[in-house]
Parts: C-alpha cells; sequence; structure tokens
C-alpha cells in the first residue's frame, strides 16, 4: 500500500510541474541563466542566455559607436546584418556606418555621428563626431535580467566632449521572446548641444537581409568571397519582411510616420521572427517618428521631426549647458512567430509601466 501511494505521489508531483512549466508560456530553464561575460582584451561584453550567445556590446576603440552586434533569435539566427564586420553572401553592401544595434544622431552642434564609419573621404573627418566608450560601470548577471552600464563620450573631431551618455542595458527572455532594454541619458557639458531637426538618427537597427522588404531595384550584394560584387543583381531570393506600426500603417510607408511601436516580422532560415522597437511616453517627441526604410535599416527617430514630417512639424531640441535629457527604448524578438497587435499593445503596456 505505502509502495502504491508513494507512485501515485509521484505521478501527482511530476503532473503538477508539467502543468506548472505549460501554464508558465515559457520552456523550463528558459529564464535560469542570464549571463554577462565581459571579456577586456576583445573589446566586448558577451550576453548569453543558458549559456547560448544573444548579443555583445562591441566597444572596440576603432568603432565610430558602440554596438550591440549579433542580435540572435531564441533559436540562433541573426537578425543583425553581419556587413560591415562580418560580410555574409546575398547581403546588401551599402551604408557602412549602419552596425547592429545602436545609437546616435546626424546633427550634433552642426557634427554629423550618425553617417560617421571608417568610408569617411579623406578631408572630411571634420564634419564628423564619434561616440567613444569611457567605461564599463556596472555588470550584473541573474536568474531573471542582466544588467549592463556604461559611460559615453560624445566628441568632436578635436577630441572635445559635447555629451556625456549614460547608457543601461538590461536583457531579458520570457517565453519566446528576448528583450533589450536601453535607458540613454545624455548630458551637454559645459556649453549648450543643439540637436536640430535632422532625418538621421536615432536609435537605430540594421537588420538581416531575410527582413528587407521585397524589392524590383538592382542591389549590390556580398558575393561568395566575402566582398561587394562587382555588378547590381534584382534578387529577392528570402526577403520576407512586412513593417506594421501601432497606427495600422503597414510596409515602406511606415517611413516619416508616428507610432508607439513599430513591428518587422518575416522569416529567417524558416524561423518566423518579429522584431519590434517600442516608444517610451516620457520621451523627447512621443510618439516617435520612424525613420524605417525598406532596405534594413529600423530607425526610431523622435528628434528629426522637420525632416520627417515633410515640414509640418519642427522641434530642434536644445540642452542648455548641464542639462539632460533620457530616452527610454525597448527591443524585442520574438521567435516562432509573428507578433499579434493584441501581444504588442500588451507589451508596449508593460514597457510603459516599468519605466
Amino acid at each position: 500500500m505505502y509502495r502504491i501511494c508513494s507512485i501515485a505521489k509521484y505521478i501527482g508531483t511530476l503532473l503538477a510541474a508539467t502543468l506548472l512549466v505549460a501554464f508558465s508560456g515559457a520552456k523550463f530553464g528558459e529564464d535560469s541563466s542570464i549571463k554577462l561575460i565581459h571579456k577586456q582584451e576583445q573589446h566586448k561584453v558577451e550576453v548569453r542566455f543558458d549559456g547560448q550567445l544573444f548579443t555583445s556590446y562591441l566597444y572596440s576603440p576603432e568603432f565610430k559607436k558602440p554596438v550591440l552586434y549579433p542580435i540572435k533569435t531564441q533559436h540562433s539566427n541573426q537578425v543583425t546584418r553581419g556587413y560591415p564586420l562580418e560580410p555574409q553572401p546575398g547581403e546588401r553592401a551599402d551604408h557602412p556606418h549602419h552596425v547592429g544595434l545602436w545609437l546616435n544622431y546626424g546633427d550634433v552642434n552642426g557634427l554629423d555621428f550618425w553617417n560617421n564609419s571608417d568610408a569617411v573621404p579623406p578631408g572630411e573627418e571634420d564634419e564628423y563626431g564619434t561616440v567613444v566608450h569611457r567605461s564599463i560601470d556596472n555588470i550584473e548577471s541573474g536568474s531573471r535580467k542582466g544588467l549592463l552600464e556604461v559611460t559615453h563620450d560624445w566628441v568632436g573631431p578635436g577630441g572635445k566632449p559635447l555629451l556625456e551618455e549614460q547608457a543601461t542595458f538590461i536583457f531579458r527572455s520570457s517565453g519566446n521572446k528576448r528583450i533589450i532594454d536601453r535607458i540613454t541619458t545624455l548630458q551637454a557639458l559645459d556649453e549648450k548641444v543643439s540637436l536640430r531637426d535632422n532625418k538621421e538618427g536615432m536609435l537605430g537597427l540594421r537588420v538581416a537581409r531575410e527582413l528587407e522588404h521585397p524589392s524590383d531595384e538592382p542591389v549590390l550584394l556580398i558575393d561568395e568571397s566575402g566582398r561587394p560584387a562587382d555588378r547590381e543583381v534584382v534578387d529577392n531570393e528570402g526577403v520576407s519582411g512586412t513593417y506594421l506600426s501601432s497606427s495600422g500603417i503597414e510596409g515602406p510607408e511606415v517611413w516619416g510616420t508616428r507610432a508607439r511601436w513599430m513591428n518587422l516580422s518575416g522569416q529567417i532560415e524558416g524561423e518566423q521572427v518579429s522584431v519590434a522597437i517600442l516608444d517610451h511616453p516620457e520621451n523627447v517627441g512621443f510618439p516617435t517618428y520612424w525613420h524605417a526604410r525598406g532596405y534594413g535599416l529600423f530607425a526610431a527617430n523622435p528628434l528629426g521631426q522637420k525632416a520627417l514630417s515633410g515640414g509640418q512639424k519642427e522641434l530642434n531640441f536644445e540642452l542648455a549647458a548641464g542639462r539632460s535629457m533620457t530616452f527610454r527604448h525597448r527591443v524585442i524578438i520574438y521567435s516562432g512567430q509573428a507578433a499579434s497587435d493584441s501581444e504588442l499593445d500588451q507589451d508596449w503596456e508593460q514597457f510603459r509601466d516599468t519605466f
């Protein structure tokens, strides 16, 4: 009798555990380990979920800005373009300043931080600014989230800092979602800083070829040798991306429109994927304008209102010396599904209430 009761108790415990996992909406262990590993000699901090690489914070002194690269789905498919860091055959060979996930702007006291890259022609360097990694201030690993706090300097061509940036990255996993929160505080230093309306900004993500919109225009792609091909071609093999905004606008028409969230869905190596960027109501310029292009640039730009509205709105934001502003953004990678409007609305409300 004792043996029968013990077996029944074991079966009951096993059933309860199974139901708990089923109703949690997540696989066992999925939220159990978020580890950040600082590899100083490689100028990066790896972010791993249960040992699997999700992304890395890269801060090489050779870069014109720190970036998160690569960014991967739950099934290790890469949602970021490899070029120019790791060119992959079939990718577009354009805009070398589009690297991973980054934040900067196209007009800071007249300097272009957005377009700065190694491709800037000699003699024109004085027109550009650089976001320089200064320090890693805090790294935390955990069972529910990982935390990375860093300091950047936005400097002009002479090395003089214009802005100090305090950036906090929070990494989470929930069910089939991987989440990046980027909390960015920009402080003007010893002089006023003008961020005049400019289409080039602000939180930018360059996505993989599969998440671009199909196009009939010839494009220059990376060939099998890892170099740009010698001619442009029309090739939409595997290209499946579609934008959808919280305002109900779809496709390339989302460019220059305002919305509290924007979603980009497609398939990568047979995996259905959605990548969403969420704007926060306390951000300047909410709801943000979207500098989102079918060729793979996915950017939220709250400051470039005149350029993105066709002159209907104008902001020309300024920070007095010593003053600061904070931006809050969330990036969600949905694996195995195209996120629905209702789910995105719920996730946006949760983001709104978190910060």
